[in-house]
């Protein structure tokens, strides 16, 4: 116990701390440029950038290796994975753009084949004369115990940076995102838009690949996203809650790795990612299962309530047994069916309200499509006190004509 609060605290060492505030801030990144990817339909992008990063990690790995003989050389490594990610991203772009393919079928085509490039060089590293080897996979997996200062400054800096530019570019982003034809008639450039969106999307990946490894990383600009997106509506506040979630994810694996000897802390942060998306899949108030299975069980508990009041406003039988059970636990009816005096008083109201609704219906009939369960809501919560005396009106008319 005392070794959990110890890791909880950031009181394990400072190594521990720069893990842990280092695989934070980069899921907190990652959140929030993987929350415009996914508004903007592009979450796929993500996993076809974090796969074309290896060959060029391969390929620096090699040139740094024949020249000095140790080929872990990190801005090295970082700079050839960014120019083979862009070369990736470029593809992807190209073959969308200039060839009947889809963007799905483009991502598809680059990411099998820069992987499997990737995969042949690191076979060729294993056979050469060159230390660091070993390291090398690391960024394949992840290697977030071995993370050191200058990695969590270099993490930091990148979602400082992109904290900046999604300020700054807030507007643009979401108009792109949400209408890219509306957003060119307002002077926006969306392919720059999306070209420095996913720039910073390859910013992240490429940062993040020593933290959870290239083939992970896309979780972290997906997971985050998919689950803010169960608590919120609104743009600027999903980001700030994907963001809020990575970093908890990354907060929680650390601490898990770190009192658990031998497991690893780059699956354990996706893992930690999955369990908020899935607590949220369940229990948000808006969107989550249960949420929805306990409105559909007041939907249908007003169904039948209404059905069994309107049954008794018509002295017709009752042999549903919800129904039956929801009109005696409102005390509408007695044990033997027979109705109340509430119950009569209450079958009556609903037997008026169906007809205004009815009314309703047959003089505003374009109006009453768009009215949610226009017969289960109380009538003076949908309609203005006017509207309902109008109808009151013509519906005494209707009386007087035919008594």
């Amino acid at each position: 116990m005392e070794t959990w609060w110890h890791a909880l605290t950031f009181s394990l060492g400072y190594n521990t701390s720069v893990v842990t505030l280092g695989s934070m801030l980069l899921a907190a990144a990652a959140g929030m440029v993987g929350t415009f990817v996914l508004l903007r339909k592009r979450a796929l992008v993500s996993d076809a950038i974090s796969h074309s990063t290896l060959p060029g990690l391969a390929l620096a790995f090699i040139l740094v290796g024949l020249v000095t003989g140790d080929g872990r050389l990190l801005p090295a490594l970082l700079l050839g994975a960014a120019a083979s990610a862009a070369l990736g991203l470029w593809a992807v772009q190209a073959i969308s753009a200039r060839t009947r393919l889809g963007e799905d079928a483009a991502i598809g085509a680059v990411l099998s084949t820069f992987f499997a490039f990737g995969v042949v060089l690191i076979t060729v590293i294993q056979s050469m004369r060159v230390t660091g080897q070993s390291g090398l996979t690391g960024y394949l997996v992840g290697a977030t115990a071995g993370m050191l200062a200058s990695e969590a400054q270099l993490i930091a800096a990148c979602a400082l940076g992109l904290l900046a530019a999604v300020l700054v570019m807030r507007r643009d982003f979401l108009m792109v995102c949400f209408d890219a034809d509306f957003a060119r008639t307002q002077g926006v450039n969306t392919w720059r838009v999306d070209l420095l969106l996913l720039l910073l999307l390859m910013a992240v990946v490429v940062v993040g690949m020593k933290v959870t490894g290239l083939i992970l990383i896309v979780a972290l600009t997906i997971i985050p996203p998919v689950a803010a997106r169960f608590w919120t509506d609104q743009p600027m506040a999903m980001v700030a809650l994907a963001a809020l979630l990575g970093t908890l994810a990354g907060y929680l694996g650390v601490t898990l790795s770190s009192v658990s000897e031998g497991l690893p802390t780059g699956p354990l942060i996706v893992l930690c990612a999955f369990a908020l998306f899935l607590a949220s899949f369940l229990f948000s108030p808006r969107r989550g299962v249960l949420a929805s299975l306990l409105a559909y069980r007041r939907f249908r508990q007003r169904v039948h309530l209404r059905q069994g009041l309107l049954a008794l406003g018509r002295d017709e039988p009752i042999f549903d047994g919800l129904t039956l059970s929801l009109l005696r636990r409102r005390g509408y009816i007695r044990r033997d069916g027979v109705a109340t005096p509430p119950g009569q008083a209450a079958a009556r109201d609903a037997e008026h309200e169906e007809r205004l609704w009815a009314l309703y219906r047959e003089r505003y009939p374009d109006d009453a499509l768009h009215r949610e369960h226009a017969g289960l809501t109380p009538i003076a919560q949908v309609l203005s006190a006017d509207a309902i005396m109008a109808l009151e009106a013509q519906l005494m008319g209707r009386r007087e004509m035919h008594p």
